[in-house]
C-alpha cells in the first residue's frame, strides 16, 4: 500500500510540531483533531494521521483483521533529533531474526488455514497486518497506534475524530517490554492483544493490563521450575545475569525470591542489554569469568543472548554450566555458542503443526520479490542479490541470484521446524482470536450447519470478552486461559548435547508440570550431559558439604551458604549432610565415634569377670578360707591351754563373723538388683556387728579375768558365758532393728547412674535412706570404738592372759580402714565405689583376723611347748612378782 505525501504546512505551524515531535518519535502515530491546532492553518483538514506509517511487513485484507507483532530484525536504527524539523521515519537495521521471520510467517499459514477450515469461521475471512517492531520500544509503540487508527493520511468522521480500530485483536509481541508499551497504548480501547512469547510475570496483573492474554506460561511458572531444578541438583552457590529489561528484571526478581525459599545463595546479580555500552557487557563477562559459582543463571533475551556469549568466547574462561530461560535456551541460532554445550533450561513444549514446513518452504525467487522482508531474508540466506529486490549490501560486487537457489537445503532457524515451541504459542494464539470472533458472529443451526454473519460489525471489547472464555483443543494441544490471562504452565526440561559429530542438539531430558502437586511436578527421564561434556554433576558450593557428625556455622559477613563445618559438642549428633544444628541423644544414649547416631551406653558395674572383680572376689574367698581353717584348727585344739584361756566359745563365734564378713563381700559383686541391693548392706552391717560384738566380748572377758584375780573380786560370775552371749546376742539386735527399719520406710534400691559419667551408665545401689545407711556405719563405728578404748585399757595386762594388745592394734586398723573409706567412698567414681567398699570390708577383716588369730596359730601349729598350762601360770606368777 503506497501513501501519498501530505500537504506542505503552514511555517506558522512550527512551534506545534516541535511539541508534537516527541509524541511521533515515542509513538509515531496520533490524529490531530482540528481543535488542538491554529485554526489559521488546519481550517481545512478535519483529521490528520501525524508522522510517517509504517507499511506492515505482511498484510492481507479480509473481513476481520487480525494485527501481528514480530521482532523480525534486532536493532532500531538511531537518529539524533534536532528538534527543528520533522522526525526521519523510523527504520530497522541490523541482521534479520529468521526465527522471529518463522514466528511471523506461522502466523499467515494460520490465518491462512482457518480461511480454508469448514468449521471455524466458514465463509469468513480472516485478513492480517504483520509489523516488523525490530526488538524496540518505539516502534512497537508506533505499530500499535497503526493499528489501532488504521493507514489511511487522512481520517475524517465527524468533529471528535472518531473511529472504530482496524484490528479486532493482535498478535504478539515477542518480548515483554514492547509489549507492555503496546498495552499502555491498545488497553483503554479495549483491543485484546495475544502474545506467544512474553512471559513477563508482571503480565499477569490485570489491573494493569486487562487485555493481555498469553498463550505462554508466566515467568512465576518458570523462575519457580528454575529454583526447584537447582535445588535439585544441589547447587546453593550460584550466579545469575539478567537482561536489564521488564522481561529480565522482574524474572530475574521472581527466580530470586523462589532461590531464597530453596535455600541457594547467588554470588552475583548482574544486568545487561543490547543497547548497553561494550564496557558494560564486558564488565559482566569478566564477573563471570573470576567467580567462584560454576552454574550461571541467565534470564536473558536472546538477542542480549547473543552479545553476552559471543564476548565470553572472545577471551578463555573457566567451564560454567549454564542454566537458561526459555527464551533463548531453546533459540536453535544460539546453538553455534559451544561454549554453552551441556546447558539446560526449561522450553516450550515442542509440538506439530501439520503443512507448517511445506508452507515455509513454499517460496520462490517470484514469490519473494513481492515482499521487501522476504527479499531481505533470501538475499541474506544465500548470499546474493535478486535482480527485483533491495540491496542487502553484501559487497561491491553482489553476486546476483541465479535462481538455483534451494530453500529446501537451507539450514537455517527459519527453515527449522524439528523444535517447533513458541511457532505453536503463535499458532494457538491465531486460533484462540478466530475462536473468539467465530463465536460472536456465528452459529449453530438445527441441522449442525454453521452460519456466520460477515457483515457483523465486531467491536474489540467483544473478542476481549469472548477470549476469557476460549476453551478448545487443536492438534492435541488444549487451548485456555486462566482468569489472569495465563495458559496452564507445562515445560520440558531442555539439553544441550554435543552429537559424536560435533554438532549440538536440542535434547528433552525431562517435564514440569506446574498444574500437579509440588512433589509430582519434575520429573527426569534422560540422562543428561554436563559441560564440557559430562555425565557426572558438576558441583556449585560456597562451602564444602558438612559430613554428619557435624553442623553449618556461617562465615561472617557471608551468605548462608558460606559455613565452616565445626563437630557436633559432646553428647550431639548430626546424621544428615549439612546440618544446621546438632541434636542431644536421648539420656541413655551416646554418640559414637564419628557422631552421627546415637548408641546405647554400655552399662558398667563391678563383674566378676573383670580382673578387679577376680581380684576381690579371691580375697574374699581367700579370708573366708583362712577363717574356717582357723575354725578348723581350734576346733582340733580345742582342748589346749592357749585356745581355752582365750575364751574358745566367742573365739569360734568370731571366726563364724569373720567368715561371713568375708563372704559379704561377694554381695557387692555382679549386677545389682533390687535383692542385692538390700542384701549387701543389711548383711554387712549386721555381720560386722556381729564380729565386733565378739571382739568386745573378749576384751571385756580380759579385763574381767584380770580383776578376778585380785584377792576377793567374784566379779567374773557376772560376765561369765551366759552374760558374753547375751551381750554378743544385744549388740547385734540393736543392728538387726536398724536394718528392718532401714528395709521397710527405704530400703536400697538399684539405680542408672548417669550423671558421673556422661558416656556410660553406671549400674549401683542408692541406699535409699540416708539416714538409715549413716546409723548402720554409725553403730559399728561405735562399737569399734568402744572396743578400742577397752583394748587400750587392757593393754598392759599380762600377754600370756590376754589379747589385749592384738585387739588394740586390730581396731587400730578397723578405725582407721573406715575413716579413711569416708572421704574415699564419696571421691571414687561409678563401679570404684563399690571397690573402695568391698576393700574397706576385706581389709578390716583381714586387720582383725591377722592380729587375732595368726599369732596364736602360730604358737598352736609352730611352737607347741608354749601351749601349757604350766607355761602360762609361770610367766603370770613372774609377772605378778614383778
Amino acid at each position: 500500500m503506497r501513501l501519498s505525501p501530505a500537504p506542505a504546512l503552514d511555517p506558522s505551524l512550527a512551534g506545534s510540531l516541535v511539541l508534537l515531535h516527541l509524541a511521533v518519535v515515542a509513538g509515531g502515530l496520533a490524529l490531530l483533531s482540528s481543535a488542538s491546532v491554529s485554526a489559521s492553518g488546519l481550517e481545512s483538514i478535519r483529521c490528520r494521521l501525524q508522522g510517517t506509517p509504517r507499511p506492515p511487513a505482511f498484510s492481507q485484507d479480509g473481513d476481520f483483521v487480525i494485527g501481528g507483532v514480530f521482532s523480525i530484525h534486532y536493532y532500531m536504527h538511531t537518529v539524533d533529533h534536532s528538534y527543528t524539523s520533522l522526525p526521519e521515519p523510523l527504520q530497522c537495521t541490523g541482521s534479520m531474526d529468521s526465527r522471529e521471520l518463522r514466528f511471523s510467517r506461522a502466523m499467515i499459514f494460520a490465518v491462512e488455514e482457518i480461511n480454508n477450515s469448514s468449521y471455524l469461521l466458514p465463509g469468513v475471512t480472516l485478513g492480517y497486518q504483520v509489523h516488523d517492531s525490530c526488538a524496540s520500544v518505539p516502534i512497537a509503540v508506533k505499530v500499535a497506534f497503526q493499528l489501532a487508527n488504521g493507514l489511511d493520511h487522512l481520517f475524517d468522521t465527524g468533529e471528535q475524530c472518531l473511529g472504530s480500530a482496524t484490528v479486532t485483536a493482535i498478535v504478539g509481541e515477542s518480548a515483554s517490554t514492547p509489549t507492555i508499551s503496546m498495552l499502555r497504548v491498545i488497553g483503554p480501547f479495549g483491543i485484546p492483544q495475544v502474545s506467544h512469547s512474553s512471559t513477563c510475570a508482571c503480565l499477569s496483573d490485570k489491573k494493569q493490563y486487562p487485555t493481555f492474554f498469553r498463550t505462554i506460561p508466566s515467568d512465576q511458572f518458570q523462575a519457580a521450575a528454575l529454583a526447584h531444578l537447582i535445588r535439585h541438583f544441589g547447587w546453593t552457590w550460584i550466579g545469575a545475569v539478567r537482561s536489564d529489561s521488564d522481561y529480565g528484571n522482574n524474572g530475574m526478581a521472581a527466580f530470586l525470591q523462589a532461590a531464597q525459599e530453596e535455600g541457594i545463595c547467588v554470588e552475583y546479580s548482574e544486568a545487561f542489554s543490547r543497547t548497553s555500552p561494550l564496557s558494560r557487557v564486558q564488565r559482566v563477562a569478566d564477573v563471570i569469568r573470576s567467580s567462584t559459582a560454576r552454574v550461571v543463571v541467565a534470564f536473558v533475551s536472546s538477542g542480549d543472548m547473543r552479545i553476552l556469549l559471543r564476548e565470553m568466547e572472545r577471551l578463555p574462561s573457566p567451564p560454567r554450566q549454564w542454566i537458561g530461560s526459555e527464551t533463548w535456551v531453546t533459540d536453535p541460532d544460539m546453538l553455534r555458542f559451544g561454549l554453552c554445550a551441556g546447558a539446560i533450561g526449561f522450553g516450550i513444549q515442542r509440538s506439530v503443526i501439520p503443512g507448517l514446513r511445506d508452507f515455509l518452504l513454499d517460496l520462490t525467487p517470484q514469490k519473494v520479490s513481492n515482499s521487501p522482508t522476504l527479499t531481505e531474508f533470501w538475499e541474506g540466506a544465500f548470499g546474493c542479490r535478486l535482480e527485483t529486490g533491495t540491496s542487502t549490501g553484501v559487497g561491491v560486487e553482489e553476486k546476483v541470484c541465479d535462481g538455483s537457489e534451494d530453500i529446501q537445503q537451507l539450514q537455517a532457524p527459519y527453515t527449522d521446524t524439528s523444535q517447533l515451541r513458541v511457532t505453536n504459542m503463535v499458532y494457538k494464539a491465531v486460533y484462540a482470536i478466530a475462536h473468539a470472533i467465530h463465536s460472536i458472529v456465528c452459529e449453530e443451526r438445527e441441522n449442525s450447519t454453521v452460519n456466520c454473519d460477515k457483515n457483523l460489525n465486531v467491536k474489540p471489547t467483544q473478542v476481549l470478552e469472548r477470549l476469557r472464555r476460549v476453551n478448545f483443543s487443536r492438534n492435541g494441544y488444549q487451548v485456555s486461559f486462566d482468569a489472569n490471562g495465563d495458559p496452564v504452565a507445562t515445560y520440558e526440561l531442555v539439553n544441550w548435547q554435543r552429537r559424536e559429530s560435533g554438532k549440538i542438539e536440542f535434547v528433552t531430558v525431562g517435564r514440569y508440570d506446574a498444574s500437579l502437586p509440588p512433589d509430582q511436578r519434575f520429573d527426569i527421564n534422560r540422562e543428561i550431559t554436563w559441560v564440557k561434556n559430562s555425565t557426572q554433576v558438576p558441583v556449585s558450593v560456597c562451602s564444602e558439604s558438612c559430613p554428619p557428625g557435624t553442623r553449618k556455622a556461617i562465615q561472617k559477613g557471608k551468605p548462608v551458604c558460606c559455613y565452616d563445618c565445626i563437630q557436633c559438642a559432646e553428647g550431639e549428633i548430626s546424621n544428615n549432610t549439612d546440618s544446621s544444628d546438632c541434636l542431644i541423644c536421648p539420656e541413655e544414649y551416646w554418640p559414637n565415634a564419628e557422631r552421627d547416631i546415637c548408641i546405647l551406653k554400655p552399662v558398667e558395674y563391678l563383674s566378676f569377670h573383670e580382673v578387679l572383680g577376680i581380684i576381690l572376689t579371691a580375697c574374699s574367698l581367700g579370708g573366708a578360707c583362712l577363717a574356717i581353717a582357723t575354725s578348723t584348727v581350734f576346733y582340733h585344739h580345742r582342748t589346749s591351754a592357749i585356745v581355752r584361756a582365750n575364751n574358745s566359745e566367742l573365739s569360734f563365734l568370731l571366726l563364724f563373723s569373720l567368715t561371713l564378713c568375708f563372704l559379704c563381700s561377694l554381695t557387692f559383686i555382679g549386677r545389682p538388683s533390687e535383692w542385692s541391693c538390700m542384701l549387701r548392706h543389711t548383711a554387712f552391717g549386721i555381720t560386722f556387728v556381729l564380729c565386733i560384738s565378739c571382739v568386745l566380748g573378749k576384751t571385756i572377758v580380759v579385763l574381767m579375768a584380770f580383776r578376778a584375780t585380785l584377792p576377793g573380786s567374784n566379779v567374773m560370775k557376772w560376765f561369765g558365758p551366759p552374760q558374753q552371749r547375751l551381750t554378743v546376742v544385744s549388740f547385734t539386735f540393736v543392728q538387726a532393728l536398724i536394718c528392718t527399719l532401714w528395709l521397710v520406710l527405704s530400703p536400697p534400691f538399684p539405680i542408672k547412674n548417669l550423671t558421673t559419667y556422661k558416656e556410660k551408665i553406671i549400674l549401683e545401689c542408692d541406699v535409699g535412706s540416708a539416714i538409715g545407711f549413716w546409723a548402720v556405719l554409725g553403730y559399728i563405728g561405735l562399737l569399734a570404738l568402744l572396743c578400742f578404748v577397752l583394748a587400750y585399757l587392757a593393754r598392759k595386762l599380762p600377754d600370756n592372759f590376754n589379747e589385749a594388745k592384738f585387739i588394740t592394734f586390730s581396731m587400730l586398723i578397723f578405725c582407721a580402714v573406715w575413716i579413711t573409706f569416708i572421704p574415699a567412698y564419696f571421691s571414687s567414681p561409678g563401679k570404684l565405689t563399690v571397690a573402695v567398699e568391698i576393700f574397706a570390708i576385706i581389709t578390716s577383716s583381714f586387720g582383725l583376723f591377722f592380729l587375732l588369730f595368726v599369732p596364736k596359730c602360730f604358737i598352736i601349729l609352730f611352737r607347741p611347748e608354749k601351749n601349757t598350762k604350766k607355761h602360762l601360770m609361770e610367766k603370770t606368777s613372774n609377772d605378778i612378782h614383778c
